[in-house]
């Protein structure tokens, strides 16, 4: 009878992070359409890809506790967290309310986002 053998499992250290398409870009007005903010429209301060999640001002306030360092001093400082791509939507221009965004390439070869209510174009504001 043969003796077992337990191996080591072989598992893949880093894995090659996963960039989430998002049609949402930095300065654009959004709304959030789900959560404790629900309602809340603002502008789109920091996109991150490789999360699928956005900072949006004045939604999603957390309090973070500072520790006093030589340099600078401690105390309660309140920001903006980031929250999921999905939990908002892009503002139309024509109308302010809520949309969804398409995308359509234009004669000159150009891509742009259309807002699906009213059809019309999405200017990017970077």
């Amino acid at each position: 009878m043969k003796p077992l053998v337990y191996r080591k499992a072989k598992r893949v250290r880093h894995k090659a992070p996963v960039r989430h398409k998002l049609r949402i870009t930095k300065g654009d007005t959004v709304q959030v359409i789900s959560g404790d903010d629900k309602g809340k429209q603002g502008k789109v301060l920091q996109v991150f890809p490789k999360t699928g999640r956005i900072k949006v001002q004045g939604v999603n306030i957390i309090t973070r506790h500072l520790r006093a360092s030589p340099t600078a001093e401690g105390g309660k400082v309140t920001r903006e967290a980031p929250i999921h791509h999905s939990k908002a939507m892009l503002i139309d221009p024509g109308s302010g309310e809520p949309t969804r965004v398409r995308r359509r390439i234009d004669a000159d070869g150009t891509m742009e986002r259309i807002a699906v209510k009213s059809d019309q174009p999405i200017p990017r504001s970077r």
